[in-house]
């Protein structure tokens, strides 16, 4: 478990960029984007709005288009194969975009307080979705969808405090979970018989308020931090690393999720109207796709 704050930063803020600015994009602006997913088939960068709005930007950065809205808040969302997994706060659902035809529908009727992020996991056809509950008391926990006939249940039922950003382990044997507002990351074992096992703290004691995870190639943990704006890096061999940080939070600004390209890093920024690419300099995990 990793407690020590580092006091170095690995990358200058001159790895980042504005990938793209939608701050007056027309006719759909990227009004605080909280989420950000790589599409695996083109490359291409997705996200959610503040308005509910399905935004897909060209792989270059050259042109946005909207998908689809909800009409609510997306949090989180996720690529499996052809769909597109979004959670919306404002309806307490998770919802299913079928990209190529555009169809949108709830994945199931169950109801959460706080949906926040999605996960694939293909090997049990699965769709963990953290519930944030409150942002006030401590509550259950993570959910489990069935990707083909949208069941759910409340797979984590123990109390967390602000589940918020997930990323499944390489060996898919656990999952990773932010808890915010016990500054802290968790793991949570995926047991054989695909119940969950006792969370177990990777990262705890940290001042700031973390918010998003992902994985790269080699199985390094990034954190993403609310507030202030940076990025942590925690490596195989539990060193915790600030990988990046924006101490003015106008490039990077106010990170909530992050997602990967290759050695592309691109992050959301819910304090502004832009979606931000680093270069970091190792590949990221591969993003699933059904066979």
């Amino acid at each position: 478990m990793t407690r020590t704050q580092p006091t170095t930063t690995l990358l200058p803020i001159t790895r980042a960029r504005v990938f793209f600015d939608g701050i007056f994009a027309d006719p759909v602006r990227l009004a605080h984007s909280e989420c950000v997913a790589v599409r695996p088939q083109d490359g291409s960068i997705w996200c959610g709005t503040e308005n509910g709005d399905l935004l897909r930007i060209e792989p270059d950065g050259s042109d946005m288009r909207a998908h689809a809205s909800t009409a609510g808040w997306i949090a989180g969302i996720a690529f499996a194969g052809s769909s597109l997994y979004a959670c919306d706060i404002r309806y307490g659902c998770v919802f299913k975009l079928d990209v190529p035809s555009g169809r949108l529908e709830r994945l199931s009727e169950a109801k959460l307080n706080i949906p926040n992020y999605p996960v694939v996991d293909l090997r049990r056809n699965r769709l963990y979705v953290s519930d944030s509950h409150s942002f006030d008391a401590p509550g259950p926990g993570i959910w489990a969808f069935d990707l083909k006939s949208g069941a759910a249940h409340l797979w984590y039922p123990d109390a967390l405090q602000f589940a918020n950003g997930m990323a499944l382990a390489p060996d898919g044997n656990s999952l990773y979970v932010v808890e915010s507002t016990a500054q802290r990351v968790v793991r949570v074992p995926i047991m054989p018989n695909g119940l969950p096992g006792e969370a177990q703290p990777v990262v705890s004691g940290l001042t700031e308020f973390p918010d998003g995870l992902a994985l790269d190639g080699i199985g390094n943990l990034y954190i993403s931090c609310y507030e202030p704006s940076q990025i942590y890096r925690l490596d195989r061999a539990g060193t915790l690393e600030i990988l990046i940080r924006d101490p003015i939070a106008t490039l990077i600004s106010h990170p909530t999720n992050m997602a990967f390209r290759g050695t592309q890093m691109f992050t959301s920024n819910l304090g502004r109207w832009h979606i931000t690419e680093i270069d970091i300099g190792v590949a990221g995990s591969p993003v699933p796709v059904p066979a």
